[in-house]
């Protein structure tokens, strides 16, 4: 460990009000060390929502490397944590996080959680998905961006699932270059249909608002080629099969409860999500 996040770190832990931690905190995420995540992580737990925003920042901006040990967080008892943990996972769009922030955007109590969840879920780093899981995944992610829009009582958390269904529709539309799939041409055709309902029936302004922004920028798209990103996955082999096995383990999980396709079988993941009563005054921030 070097002196400089050595001396980071030294400050967090040994902070000795509330203002003095946040500032800490932020100087360790903007330092974007490697060596700083786990103390970025604990800071998810302190009762402080400004370290803990700080943290979340300096997670997202470090990326991959933090994901493993966001995992981790989550099987934690401690539900600030883990919303902290989940919106961290939303920024950072690395596929390993697919499965939890499926739950999370749909039956999550915290509506701050559910709308992270569901703008995270559209953002996914689809790129590296290789072919053989990509549509399987991204079926998952549309259902559940569907629910959301259609049955979340919170306008915020319909509000970023249609923010997520515009990013994973310019995701979809990477078949203008390469010759559409017939799933990716059902899907786009069930996210046109979910936002012409939106424009004219949804019950709060600022969500048929961004409705109808998403319509424009989407036509925008389709009259122009779509950049398909390229880059590689740094994931392994185990990690794809990890992630297939949870995809694979959550749709049997479903089936048994409820059949697929019903709205209600969501509301059973509720129990795996949180584990115990949140500590209220420590939730993140509802701010859209």
């Amino acid at each position: 460990m070097s002196d400089s996040l050595a001396a980071l770190i030294h400050a967090v832990e040994t902070a000795d009000s509330s203002v003095s931690l946040v500032e800490a905190v932020q100087k360790l995420a903007h330092a974007r060390l490697e060596g700083g995540i786990p103390t970025l992580i604990a800071a998810l737990s302190y009762n402080n929502p400004g370290a803990a925003v700080a943290a979340v920042d300096g997670l997202i901006h470090l990326g991959e490397p933090a994901v493993p040990a966001l995992l981790e967080q989550l099987d934690l008892h401690n539900y600030t944590a883990r919303a902290w943990a989940i919106r961290a996972l939303a920024g950072i769009g690395d596929p390993r996080g697919l499965v939890t922030l499926l739950g999370a955007a749909t039956a999550d109590f915290a509506l701050s959680v559910r709308r992270a969840a569901a703008k995270g879920l559209g953002c996914m780093k689809w790129h590296w998905f290789p072919d053989h899981l990509l549509e399987i995944a991204q079926a998952e992610a549309l259902d559940a961006l569907l629910f959301v829009a259609q049955q979340d009582e919170e306008w915020v958390v319909r509000y970023s699932a249609v923010v997520g269904l515009q990013s994973l529709m310019t995701a979809l539309q990477r078949g203008h270059v390469y010759g559409q799939t017939a799933f990716e041409q059902a899907a786009l055709s069930q996210i046109q249909t979910q936002f012409e309902r939106m424009a004219v029936a949804d019950a709060h302004m600022a969500v048929r608002a961004r409705v109808w922004l998403a319509q424009q920028q989407v036509q925008r798209v389709q009259t122009r080629s779509v950049a398909v990103e390229t880059n590689s996955s740094p994931l392994s082999e185990t990690d794809w099969q990890l992630i297939l096995e949870k995809l694979y383990a959550r749709k049997g999980q479903e089936r048994l409860v409820l059949a697929e396709g019903d709205p209600r079988r969501y509301r059973q993941l509720a129990i795996a999500v949180a584990s115990e009563p949140p500590n209220k005054s420590a939730l993140p921030s509802s701010d859209a």
